[in-house]
């Protein structure tokens, strides 16, 4: 497992299982979602109301099925930020095994234009890299 600067408990649904009693490879994406939210508002304290992007690029590698489990741990931290965009590692931990990793780029918007922006100041003053 990789040391990541911040971690958070997932509620794991019945209905993000498929018929096999796994979670559904697509609903491990929203389980990233959760963590990048959790991340940037609780650990890099980024008021959400003033956070204006989009996923550009979303690469998902499964390493082992999740069944019935209550929670999952999504562990994530920022591996890189460039001008306008910012890249996001994910593990998705069922225990002590990692089930699915995980990376994102996200493109930071001017909210009034919808055009590319650079990455705030104080966005980057608020990640602590992690090495991807």
């Amino acid at each position: 497992m990789t040391e990541f600067p911040f971690a958070t408990a997932v509620d794991v649904r019945y209905q993000d299982h498929d018929t096999l009693g796994h979670v559904n490879n697509a609903v491990y994406v929203t389980y990233m979602e959760e963590a990048r939210v959790a991340y940037l508002s609780e650990y890099a304290g980024l008021a959400m109301d003033d956070i204006s992007m989009v996923v550009a690029h979303l690469d998902v590698d499964f390493r082992r099925t999740v069944e019935y489990a209550d929670e999952v741990e999504v562990a994530v931290g920022v591996t890189d930020v460039g001008g306008s965009s910012f890249t996001m590692a994910y593990e998705v931990r069922d225990g002590e095994t990692v089930a699915v990793e995980g990376e994102s780029v996200q493109v930071t918007l001017d909210p009034e234009t919808g055009e590319s922006q650079p990455v705030p100041d104080e966005w980057r003053d608020s990640f602590e890299p992690v090495e991807g």
